[in-house]
């Protein structure tokens, strides 16, 4: 992980030292472009389905724990701050314009932001956790492709997003994708889980994936309205100081619910023993920070709307995978559901495609008008 971060890190930290705003979307992509973003896809996947595979391994094996499960989402987050120092502004001899520190929020302002964030992401953690606790993996992972359906009505009434009959596309087979899972509660791990746990990971997972969904439109709305800059610091930040209060809200929690009294031995009766408990909830951590820095990675190179998008992308990864390690039943229901959640994903990349076309044509519009119009004033 760290290896590639760095090629990064030596590509373009240079053009990051500087509070300057993001002009990759208008550049021309080159092949070191595309390497980026294609490492940073593998690590969003990888990182996500290792850690969704991890989570449930933890549930498994004898964990109980949910606040533990949520505590270890966002508690990796230490492992970004020597990025957050290398690339802050104040970190460097770097002179910072005034103008600069005048468009600035106040520090009063990105503490509420943060706080609000981490607040919300903690609930989030918390209702995934209950998910993967209820449902079997493949069955969670295929719920969490919901996200995108309403990433598309929350960037709609937030983010003043279009409806294309693409989208609209991609909504609908998800929620028939979801629907069927739905319906298929009885055939689901009867033996084990009970219908009415089953309705409850059910609505914790698809409220998470709303919740999810609503925080990536709010951090969008926050950098146009209240941050005003997008660079890689401030992206950063947006990560590490609301995962910091997430993470204290899990303490919190963890304390409150009387859990952290059950852990010693919850431990002790791990089925693979006390050094395996420690190594998955620590892998775990890690992953999810793998993925955060994919997602990361993506928001600077591309967008937020297209992280989202590679994030479901996992969502056909983890059922194959929970088939193979966890042998969980594919029966058709299933299988249907994937691919339609297949399908809907391809609609909505699709539309992506469309549209990042479009922007291209008039780009080179725009290009050959303002050619033409230097022409004739050179003849004049």
């Amino acid at each position: 992980m760290s290896a590639n971060f760095f090629v990064y890190v030596i590509v373009v930290g240079q053009n990051q030292d500087e509070d300057i705003p993001f002009t990759n979307q208008s550049q021309p992509k080159h092949y070191k472009w595309w390497i980026r973003v294609i490492s940073y896809i593998l690590f969003l996947i990888s990182g996500q389905s290792a850690a969704i595979l991890l989570g449930r391994l933890y549930f498994d094996k004898g964990g109980n724990s949910k606040w533990m499960a949520t505590f270890v989402q966002s508690a990796g987050f230490p492992i970004l701050l020597p990025f957050l120092f290398y690339f802050s502004p104040f970190a460097k001899s770097v002179p910072v314009s005034v103008t600069s520190v005048a468009r600035r929020p106040k520090i009063s302002t990105l503490v509420f932001l943060y706080s609000a964030f981490g607040l919300l992401l903690t609930g989030d953690n918390l209702m995934y956790s209950y998910g993967l606790l209820y449902l079997p993996v493949s069955t969670y992972s295929l719920l969490c492709a919901t996200q995108l359906a309403f990433n598309a009505v929350f960037s709609f009434f937030l983010n003043s997003q279009k409806f294309s009959p693409f989208i609209l596309n991609s909504v609908i087979l998800l929620t028939i994708s979801a629907s069927l899972l739905a319906v298929n509660s009885d055939s689901e791990n009867a033996s084990t889980v009970s219908k009415g746990k089953y309705v409850i990971g059910f609505l914790c997972t698809v409220g998470a994936s709303a919740t999810y969904s609503l925080y990536l439109s709010l951090v969008q709305l926050s950098f146009e309205k209240v941050i005003k800059r997008e660079t890689f610091s401030a992206v950063l930040d947006m990560q590490i100081y609301p995962s910091f209060v997430a993470t204290c809200g899990c303490v919190v929690g963890l304390f409150a619910s009387g859990e952290w009294r059950s852990l010693s031995k919850e431990m002790k009766e791990y089925k693979e023993g006390k050094v395996s408990y420690m190594m998955t909830l620590i892998f775990t951590a890690v992953t999810w920070q793998v993925a955060s820095i994919g997602l990361l990675g993506l928001i600077f190179e591309v967008s937020s709307l297209f992280s989202n998008v590679i994030s479901t992308l996992a969502s056909p990864v983890v059922p194959i995978l929970a088939v193979i390690f966890f042998h969980d039943k594919m029966d058709g229901i299933k299988a249907m559901a994937m691919l339609l959640a297949i399908w809907g994903f391809l609609s909505y990349i699709y539309q992506q495609y469309l549209d990042d076309s479009k922007s291209k044509v008039k780009k080179k519009m725009k290009a050959n008008s303002n050619e033409a119009s230097l022409g004739l004033t050179g003849q004049v």
